[in-house]
């Protein structure tokens, strides 16, 4: 599986430096957070169903885009480490529409209209762009 899916990518050459904390482990603290970040989403819908003064507590605004803020800074971090250590185009692809998804569900209103689904959709496509990338690495 890794022999074909290194034969099917765009390779960049010769950029490859050690860096501390790998590739693989900046890529599983952000598939994790991703997973929180479904937690959480979840959560507020169902909170919300239930109370609506306990749900407002996680729709606050800044969470979002504080969550936004740290999910573009650890995915530039671990996706751009892993195309300048592999040299493959898809994983750090896959991650940006992720995080574009997620930037757009963070413009829509709190109030049903999709907002939690387009989350959902981006996380699930950033973490699936960190995994591909922890597979490219190794």
């Amino acid at each position: 599986m890794t022999t074909m899916f290194r034969n099917s990518g765009l390779r960049l050459s010769g950029l490859v430096g050690p860096i501390g904390f790998g590739t693989i482990g900046f890529d599983r603290l952000a598939i994790g957070l991703s997973g929180l970040c479904a937690v959480h989403c979840l959560a507020s819908a169902v909170l919300l169903a239930l109370a609506a003064s306990a749900g407002g507590l996680l729709l606050v605004p800044a969470v979002h885009e504080i969550g936004l803020s740290v999910a573009i800074l650890l995915g530039a971090m671990a996706l751009g480490r892993g195309v300048l250590q592999h040299g493959f185009m898809m994983p750090i692809s896959i991650g940006a529409l992720g995080l574009g998804v997620m930037a757009g569900a963070v413009s829509l209103p709190h109030d049903g209209s999709g907002e939690t689904l387009f989350t959902l959709v981006g996380v699930g496509l950033l973490a699936l762009g960190h995994d591909l990338n922890q597979r490219a690495a190794r």
